[in-house]
């Protein structure tokens, strides 16, 4: 082995964190490949890499045996006793059968070999780093699109952002930095191959724990995301300490914080509801920014029916039952909306029971800063 094999070695390990023996194993690999290739030999053989010196030296291998059948894998007792008497029945004797040209050879077929070796050692790396960012977020440049994917680097590779998961609302042009979420992760025959996602809730989720230094410690809970990615979305929010007002943490001082959030998601309006385990309250936040005279609960259906002032029933309703929709899937809960019109002809409002909601749980949802926020003027 050549001095420059050994300095390139060298640069592999400290450029591409590729271990020294790693590239060994393939060139000993390759180098047994080109021997049995190239000599027509079909014995067991080691290839032995001297890195001090940079020599290399091929040996058969043989099992001793008491009768030989095959002598290109077996040598008899008394043969192997004139290179070692200490041998016994069952040994494996290694006899030099390095051939005079073998450097040149093994050196030319090895090439390709050891690149292909280097190449998934690589590939290797490179999965192991991105498989433990599944399910995180990352700023890639966008590169190019086709008519399936944007192709988004993420330094080391390009990854894959599906049409199903672009946001409606957005362009995307080479060179533009974006925030995207990364939703799997796939070893395949040509290398690791990861996809990404604009439209994920867990990218909303992702933001709001970059921007939020209460979510990230934990101060602050994300109990739940519902999302219309691109048009309005809306999280639920919790802090086990009383004192900690999670919503008024995650709107931030003057709204900067979901703000920032806003402007990266291009204007997608945001409504940010205080979570409770009280369904009542829970499904009566998650309507916001309409106000609730009552929610009736059937836990056995896990549906509610929610009252709301005759003028408040479009906005919790929503354009195209868009509000309506996000807080059953922020909530978990089916909702079916009455007006209190409505709701006095079908004698369900006011209940007989009224419980204490119209008084302390309303006034306790107004003064949350349930807010909707948009880099437009909110509708």
């Amino acid at each position: 082995m050549s001095s420059e094999l050994l300095d390139a070695l060298t640069i592999l390990e400290k450029e591409k964190g590729i271990s020294r023996e790693v590239i060994i194993d393939a060139i000993e690999a390759a180098l047994v490949s080109a021997y049995k290739r190239n000599f027509n030999q079909a014995q067991n053989v080691r290839v032995d890499l001297n890195l001090g010196n940079g020599s290399m030296k091929v040996y058969a291998r043989k099992e001793v045996v008491e009768e030989v059948f095959d002598s290109r894998l077996e040598i008899s007792l008394e043969d192997s006793h004139q290179v070692n008497p200490a041998y016994e029945i069952g040994d494996i004797v290694e006899i030099e059968v390095t051939p005079k040209d073998f450097g040149r050879i093994a050196a030319q077929t090895a090439k390709q070999v050891v690149t292909q070796r280097v190449r998934e050692a690589e590939r290797g790396i490179i999965y192991s780093d991105f498989i433990d960012r599944e399910d995180d977020i990352m700023t890639g440049i966008v590169q190019r699109q086709d008519s399936r994917f944007i192709y988004v680097s993420l330094g080391k590779i390009e990854a894959l952002l599906p049409q199903s998961e672009q946001m409606p609302n957005e362009t995307y042009q080479p060179h533009d930095r974006i925030k995207v979420y990364i939703t799997k992760v796939e070893k395949t025959t040509k290398g690791p191959q990861i996809f990404v996602s604009r439209t994920h809730p867990g990218l909303l989720k992702r933001l709001f724990e970059v921007e939020v230094p209460e979510i990230f410690d934990g101060t602050v809970e994300i109990k739940s995301v519902s999302r219309e990615a691109g048009d309005r979305s809306k999280i639920s929010v919790h802090a086990d300490n009383l004192e900690v007002d999670p919503v008024g943490a995650c709107v931030g001082p003057k709204g900067t914080r979901v703000q920032a959030v806003v402007n990266e998601l291009k204007g997608e309006k945001i409504d940010i509801v205080k979570w409770s385990e009280d369904p009542v309250v829970f499904v009566a936040n998650a309507l916001s920014p309409s106000k609730v005279l009552d929610v009736q609960v059937n836990e056995e259906a896990k549906a509610t029916t929610v009252i709301v002032p005759d003028y408040q029933l479009s906005l919790a309703i929503g354009k195209r039952g868009q509000n309506a929709r996000l807080a059953a899937k922020l909530t978990g809960w089916k909702i079916d909306i009455k007006s209190e019109k409505d709701a006095r002809e079908m004698g369900i409002y006011p209940r007989e029971e009224q419980s204490l909601f119209e008084d302390e749980k309303i006034e306790e949802t107004s003064d949350d800063f349930n807010l909707d926020f948009s880099s437009e003027e909110n509708e």
